[in-house]
């Protein structure tokens, strides 16, 4: 299975300040059937909302992290990623707010769905 999580900058070192989290590569519980075909859907609809919105000039999503309350800006691959790792490892990958991103360049999950929906109604109206 390919990895396409960055290098851990400290692997090996004994002085890991993570070491208090626990060991990564404990076995944990599968995802359910069901949390399961969450994230396959949301690897589809991201499909989508890439393929449309892209091409404006959308760089990725806005997230809003439970973990530190913060909004994350976050792009298309690397959402692929973080969800290709949930589905396969069934834990969400650390994360870490990108550095200095333009607000304008990201939409939320939400706007993305939005927009999808007013692209597949223009549509259908106009087969109608």
């Amino acid at each position: 299975m390919h990895d396409d999580a960055p290098l851990d900058p400290f692997a090996g070192d004994p002085d890991d300040p993570a070491a208090s989290l626990g060991d990564p590569d404990e076995d944990t519980a599968p995802l359910s059937v069901t949390e399961r075909e969450d994230v396959l859907a949301d690897l589809a609809d991201l499909e989508v909302f890439r393929a449309l919105l892209e091409p404006l000039g959308v760089r990725g999503l806005t997230v809003d992290c439970g973990d530190c309350g913060k909004l994350h800006y976050i792009d298309w691959d690397l959402l692929h990623g973080n969800l290709r790792h949930l589905l396969d490892q069934g834990l969400p990958r650390v994360h870490e707010p990108a550095l200095s991103p333009d607000p304008v360049d990201y939409v939320s999950w939400e706007y993305a769905r939005g927009y999808v929906d007013g692209v597949i109604d223009s549509e259908e109206g106009r087969e109608g």
